[in-house]
């Protein structure tokens, strides 16, 4: 079983916020990925990006940059 670590997770408004979060995440390399959105948070559209807790401002600062506004920024063992 894999040990679970502290992720920061970035919920959306829709489904489209997501996928836009998605090809951001591939075109400037970011490390992460879109994952179902887990039960222990309540958002939106059911999907989230989920990076390494170390990745958190440069993940939101390309965020900023492309005019992407996550719905929440969640810190979670997972």
């Amino acid at each position: 079983m894999r040990e679970k670590t502290l992720q920061c997770i970035l919920s959306f408004h829709n489904t489209v916020d997501a996928l836009q979060m998605e090809k951001l995440g591939k075109e400037k390399d970011l490390p992460g990925r879109l994952i179902p959105l887990p039960s222990v948070i309540s958002a939106g559209c059911g999907l989230a990006w989920s990076t390494a807790l170390e990745n958190r401002e440069s993940t939101l600062a390309a965020c900023k940059e492309a005019g992407l506004e996550p719905s929440a920024v969640h810190e979670i063992l997972f």
